[in-house]
């Protein structure tokens, strides 16, 4: 069963405010969303019990992730291990990014 997706379509189903997530598939074994962070918001995330990447569409902040940080931008592509500490800051432009949940542990 194949699915399709336009990131337009995804981007317009955000909901206005300063952090938004919109998750488009969830089956047994992957999750995947859209989160919008605006510029010079907080990042209010904690650690999750699954594996997750996320590529950046557009904007520019930074990422800290167990104590090393690193540039996000667009075309940034971030992969983030189950229960690791991570946030975004340093928001300087409305950030877009598409996240991809692995299944919880036990699941799939």
């Amino acid at each position: 069963m194949a699915k399709h997706y336009s990131i337009t379509d995804l981007s317009s189903q955000l909901q206005s405010g300063p952090v938004s997530y919109f998750e488009f598939l969830r089956i047994a074994s992957l999750s995947s969303g859209i989160y919008h962070l605006s510029a010079g918001s907080k990042d209010p995330q904690q650690p999750h019990d699954e594996d997750e990447s996320y590529y950046a569409l557009k904007g520019r902040a930074k990422v800290e992730s167990q104590g090393e940080e690193f540039d996000v931008q667009s075309g940034t592509v971030l992969f983030v291990a189950a229960q690791e500490q991570h946030r975004f800051y340093d928001i300087e432009e409305d950030l877009e990014l598409l996240v991809f949940f692995a299944a919880e542990p036990g699941q799939g």
